[in-house]
């Protein structure tokens, strides 16, 4: 439920039934009870600010909590009070909300001194106060402990996929490579004699491309270190095995389809690998959150571009923890590619995934 529609909600609630009693009470001809209600009534409204305003609502509810006690209105703290002391402990910083629980405290303890002259009429008042303060501190620094927890696994998350994108990218690059030293060396293999300022240029060029395919097996190193030895191989990844991972995903209980257009064709290495995995990550998130769906994979090859789509038509599940991180990875992957990607339910139901990556900038 959304923070306002909640806080509403709680002021309704509150009010409403404090109104109700009292109407209830007036009928009967018991004014003192009657005025205990109104008196909850007027302290139960300024809680709808107590999220943007904690601070100054805590110190109309507990002035008026006070004036109430004072007056003989009430006998003892109230439940609005409450809300407004653990909303000050839960929705500000902590210096503050112990300054602020330092003075309703000091507040409340004077107040039932006047009332109830004591030792002891004091520690309640202060045990009140501290509680639900503190209690809002504790619900406050949990969750900040878990927004940084879910930042720092986010930000993981996206240096892994750069460097397993990396770790492609030196695939495709050292392979091309490799295909241009091999035709280099062959071409000034067979190169006939008296062209030696082209057999130079040539043995420069095998030397230049042997250098640069060097250097990427070292980043290549480097990055599987940094990644505890656990590289993820792009070996056999591409849209060829499509068919495959669709089997895979009928296994493990998601019906799927797989249609596949236009006049297949050699894709891009880095733009094959995108391709497997959005459909892997889309299907993946579909068996997650989506209970007792069916999913559908196109595939279409057009001329210039290529085109995958992914749906399902299964009922959200609501999530029980911090949103995961697969699409910023599909649109890492797109973005690599110069391509266009595109997520969200559908309006008939379910959630669709598509993605357009072009050839010629691949």
């Amino acid at each position: 439920m959304r923070p306002r529609v909640f806080d509403t909600a709680l002021v309704v609630v509150l009010a409403g039934g404090a109104c109700a009693g009292m109407i209830s009470v007036l009928l009967q001809d018991h004014l003192d009870i009657a005025m205990g209600a109104a008196l909850f009534m007027i302290t139960s409204l300024p809680l709808l600010l107590r999220r943007s305003r904690p601070v100054h609502v805590a110190a109309v509810v507990i002035t008026l909590d006070i004036l109430g006690i004072g007056f003989g209105v009430v006998t003892s703290n109230s439940l609005p009070g409450a809300i407004a002391l653990y909303s000050v402990g839960r929705f500000t910083p902590g210096r503050q909300a112990a300054l602020t629980a330092g003075v309703a405290a000091l507040a409340y303890g004077a107040a039932s001194q006047l009332t109830a002259p004591g030792p002891g009429a004091v520690v309640p008042a202060v045990v009140y106060v501290l509680v639900f303060v503190g209690l809002g501190q504790f619900v406050r620094v949990r969750a900040e402990l878990r927004e940084r927890e879910r930042r720092e696994t986010a930000d993981n998350a996206v240096r892994a996929e750069r460097r397993r994108i990396a770790r492609e990218l030196h695939d495709v690059v050292a392979h091309h490579l490799s295909v241009i030293n091999a035709l280099v060396g062959g071409a000034r293999a067979t190169l006939p004699p008296g062209h030696e300022v082209t057999r130079e240029a040539l043995t420069g060029a095998e030397g230049t491309a042997r250098q640069a395919l060097a250097e990427m097996r070292q980043l290549l190193h480097v990055l599987r270190a940094d990644d505890g030895d656990h590289a993820d191989a792009a070996t056999g990844v591409g849209a060829a095995r499509l068919s495959a991972l669709v089997k895979e995903a009928m296994t493990a209980g998601l019906p799927t389809s797989l249609t596949v257009t236009g006049e297949v064709a050699p894709l891009p290495t880095a733009v094959d690998h995108a391709v497997y995995r959005i459909v892997q990550e889309a299907l993946t998130n579909t068996r997650r959150h989506a209970s007792g769906a069916r999913a559908s994979v196109l595939l279409t090859y057009q001329e210039a571009a290529v085109e995958v789509e992914v749906v399902d038509d299964g009922v959200a599940v609501p999530p029980g923890g911090a949103p995961g991180f697969g699409l910023s990875g599909m649109a890492e992957r797109v973005a690599l590619c110069g391509g266009e990607l595109r997520t969200g339910p559908r309006p008939g139901g379910g959630f669709r995934v598509h993605a357009l990556i072009p050839l010629e900038q691949s």
